[in-house]
């Protein structure tokens, strides 16, 4: 640290230019081992995801609404984790941990959009699931090509629209501070940097909790329908089985990683150790873009026995190659 020059973060006028990440102090003894496992944790995310992604891709039997949604959610898997590992990869190997303002905002647009649309996505993947189990002869009709790219259309456009609108708001805030005590750019740590008022800032947060909230509502409410309807036929529960659990895996899967970052936000304290804190952080960032796909492609007997049948013909070819003869 003594080699590097001070890092000035702000410009003549007070602007601040640069974010130091105050999250890492807590990593300085055992960086080599957390960078060790956060490429093997992004190669997993990259792997598993792009797995099932070319499987539905390149399947014409899986082109139908449940495993588009599916690859959608692997998409933006694969998009949020580019907004994270990289940069955080490489502040583990650096001296010192800053990222300019510009990457920071462009940091919070990326992975609290990637969040914003998983939830999006689940509660589409369950509307589906609702049609599909609960009106059976109506579900083509319901469920067509255009509905289908509308829902998805839907998903991304208006987590990018919130996110371009709480950003906004923020860049507008003059800060008083440069120290974010993460281990990444997080929008409500830079609003607690501000010199002034935040009620703005503070109304659209809850306006998008709450926004996400009715998701999850939504969700609950048709499966609520979803067991009505499974438990009065046999077809009605083996449908159940197949696609909704893993679903409803997924669902908690986010849930609970971002109720961990919710509780670091709100509740995170001095007395919490840091490495609980980071932990606690990047829960949301791990955990479901890796067992998302991993859960669809054990449980969904089209997905498991495509990739199986895939990963032999790939082992063939291969054997083949090496004795030609």
């Amino acid at each position: 640290m003594e080699n590097y020059p001070p890092l000035c973060e702000c410009n003549v006028s007070g602007t601040v230019l640069y974010f130091s990440l105050s999250g890492f102090s807590a990593t300085s003894n055992y960086r080599a081992v957390l960078f060790s496992l956060t490429l093997l944790c992004y190669f997993l995310i990259v792997f598993v995801n792009m797995s099932l992604l070319l499987t539905i891709i390149f399947d014409r039997n899986l082109h139908k609404p449940m495993y588009i949604f599916l690859g959608v959610l692997c998409f933006n898997g694969l998009y949020g984790a580019a907004g994270f590992y990289p940069k955080f990869a490489f502040d583990l190997l650096s001296d010192i941990q800053v990222i300019s303002y510009v990457g920071c905002m462009l940091q919070v647009f990326v992975i609290y959009s990637n969040v914003k649309v998983d939830y999006s996505i689940l509660m589409v993947m369950a509307y589906d699931r609702y049609v599909a189990i609960c009106r059976p002869l109506e579900y083509h009709s319901v469920m067509s090509v255009r509905k289908t790219a509308v829902l998805v259309s839907l998903s991304w456009i208006i987590p990018f629209c919130s996110l371009t609108i709480i950003i906004t708001s923020t860049s507008r805030l003059k800060l008083c501070g440069s120290q974010i005590d993460k281990l990444y750019c997080e929008n409500w740590s830079v609003v607690k940097l501000a010199c002034g008022s935040t009620k703005t800032n503070d109304i659209l947060g809850l306006i998008a909790i709450s926004f996400y909230i009715c998701h999850f509502l939504c969700i609950a409410l048709s499966y609520i329908q979803l067991v009505m309807a499974a438990l009065n036929s046999k077809e009605g529960r083996r449908k159940f089985i197949q696609t909704c659990l893993p679903h409803l895996f997924c669902l908690f899967n986010v849930t609970t990683a971002l109720l961990f970052d919710v509780m670091y936000t709100k509740y995170g304290s001095a007395s919490m150790t840091q490495n609980l804190r980071n932990f606690m952080a990047v829960q949301f960032l791990v955990f479901p873009p890796i067992m998302n796909p991993i859960i669809y492609g054990l449980i969904l007997t089209k997905i498991r026995n495509r990739m199986m049948y895939l990963c032999m013909t790939v082992c063939e070819r291969l054997k083949s190659k090496r004795n030609p003869c």
